[in-house]
């Protein structure tokens, strides 16, 4: 090992850049950020709406879960960053934080000081928020946090409809209440994507004591008498940590990698060869993820921006926001949607709305030639468990992912209750002077069973996957409460992975929380 650093820190994603800002803060503390995917020079991870390249292959892994054996078969593209940024350089930039009784859970579940009282000051700490300054938000943190610069009229008809079944606007769905229809707030700051690479790691490039490698995938943490002492690549190069390694990969590449570096169920890591270092049965288990399901209505007019479609109307729009910031290129195109319920006796709001401003943003979703939109849902609290794990002891192989969607009864009951709340929206006479017809899922979805066929065949991954490293104060768990793995000293898990159960919302903002939060704990145990 030629090389040597205090922190090594695994992925370079929402968490991972999080980590290495703040360690590197310490003038005495060498850091290093290995980062397997690439830089973020394509305009298109900056641009807000390049958001629908993204999970069309830029920037990814290009995995896929394997078949779900409860949507008869059905395999899901599976979007997982592979650029610095990690997650917050390809998602759509919306910025939701959870319900606070998600966190409140958590440290009933015995998770002490991951309540939501212990969460919310990180959560300010890393904002930069363009509107408020309040108890629940903060200024002047690393992250951009802003209103959306380019929301359509469409917006506000669709806040008429949801006001028409009882669903009331709210204008913080970050703050003190998260039930109702709301302009999200974004990552963004002047008209921009603030990824975490941009926010936390760009400004501090040049600290001496920083190192970023991209292109560095990492076949294995090196672990010497039960103490993680640093990585090996691909290419072999071995790079050393004098005090820890932190695995920050997300809740896919983070429970791969342990079973690589032969940290997991020890019966499976057998059958594939692997040595076993650390059985630990709950590496890659209680997988959770939202599925989307989407009510895609056809326009009588251009009142969407797939209208910006055609090459010519593309160039005006990037005319448009190069001399305005504002316009089609400077929307994420989902920042508009909001919380309500499908379960009326439920603890707090399980159903999320996004309302796509277009057709076809993502992979695998239909367009609409004459222009529409999209109001997507998703059941927040699944109770459906899946797992992670190898395909084979290959580190260049992709992993099996099993969501293991719609497993429980109840995530379908749920699911299909939150579409259709979607269709009820959508039909609502404030959207009629807008909407022509819905076209998807459309008249002939009437039964249950109608629906749950119609959802095998149209639904997709939120990209909101949590809990394969699951925290907790028993023996069982992968990490500890301060994020240490059971069974291996020096070695942290810090990301998405590390929650018990996935919150209620997009996930992004947490992970972010998570990076501070674990980044304050680190200082602390290293100065005992």
């Amino acid at each position: 090992m030629a090389e040597g650093y205090d922190y090594i820190i695994i992925g370079g994603g929402s968490a991972g850049c999080v980590l290495a800002a703040r360690l590197s803060e310490d003038p005495a503390a060498t850091v290093c950020l290995l980062e397997a995917g690439g830089g973020d020079r394509n305009p298109l991870y900056h641009l807000p709406a390049g958001f629908a390249k993204m999970t069309k292959g830029l920037g990814s892994w290009g995995w896929e879960t394997v078949p779900q054996r409860h949507m008869r078969g059905r395999v899901f593209n599976y979007t997982q960053a592979k650029v610095i940024g990690g997650g917050s350089s390809l998602n759509a930039q919306i910025y939701t934080r959870g319900n606070a009784q998600d966190y409140d859970d958590w440290r009933q579940m015995g998770c002490d000081g991951w309540g939501y009282a212990d969460v919310l000051p990180y959560f300010r700490k890393a904002e930069d928020n363009d509107t408020h300054d309040n108890p629940y938000h903060g200024k002047g943190g690393p992250l951009g946090v802003s209103q959306p610069v380019a929301p359509l009229p469409i917006c506000e008809a669709y806040f008429e409809a949801a006001a028409a079944l009882g669903i009331p606007r709210n204008m913080d769905v970050n703050g003190a209440r998260q039930d109702g229809v709301a302009y999200y707030q974004l990552t963004q700051r002047n008209a921009r994507r603030s990824s975490t690479a941009m926010a936390y790691l760009a400004p501090n490039r040049g600290r001496a004591n920083l190192t970023l490698r991209t292109g560095a995938h990492v076949r294995r943490i090196l672990v010497e008498a039960g103490r993680a002492t640093g990585v090996e690549l691909i290419d072999g190069t071995r790079v050393r940590a004098t005090t820890e390694v932190i695995l920050s990969a997300g809740a896919i590449g983070s429970p791969r990698l342990l079973q690589l570096s032969g940290i997991g169920p020890a019966d499976h890591l057998t059958d594939l060869g692997i040595p076993v270092i650390l059985d630990r049965p709950q590496v890659g288990a209680n997988l959770q993820d939202h599925l989307d399901l989407y009510c895609i209505s056809e326009l009588n007019g251009p009142y969407s921006y797939d209208r910006y479609a055609k090459p010519h109307m593309a160039a005006l729009a990037g005319l448009q926001y190069l001399f305005t910031r504002k316009g089609p290129v400077a929307s994420s195109l989902f920042e508009t949607g909001g919380f309500w319920y499908a379960d009326q006796d439920a603890r707090s709001p399980d159903i999320q709305f996004h309302l796509g401003l277009g057709t076809g943003i993502e992979k695998g979703v239909a367009t609409m030639p004459q222009g529409g939109v999209t109001l997507n849902s998703c059941h927040l609290r699944p109770r459906s468990r899946g797992s992670v794990r190898l395909a084979s002891s290959d580190p260049a192989q992709a992993p099996l992912i099993d969501p293991n969607y719609l497993q429980d009864p109840y995530d379908r009951a749920m699911s299909i209750r939150g579409l259709k709340l979607t269709q009820a929206i959508m039909a609502q006479a404030p959207l009629a002077k807008f909407v022509l017809a819905e076209r998807l899922p459309g008249p002939d979805v009437k039964t249950d069973e109608d629906y749950f066929s119609f959802i095998c065949a149209h639904s997709k991954t939120s990209h909101h996957c949590a809990g394969t490293c699951r925290m907790g104060p028993d023996p069982e768990a992968v990490v500890d409460t301060r994020l240490r793995l059971n069974g291996i000293t020096g070695l942290r898990v810090v990301d998405n992975s590390i929650m018990p159960t996935v919150i209620s919302s997009n996930t992004n903002a947490a992970a972010i929380m998570i990076g501070e939060k674990a980044a304050d704990m680190i200082r602390q145990d290293a100065r005992g």
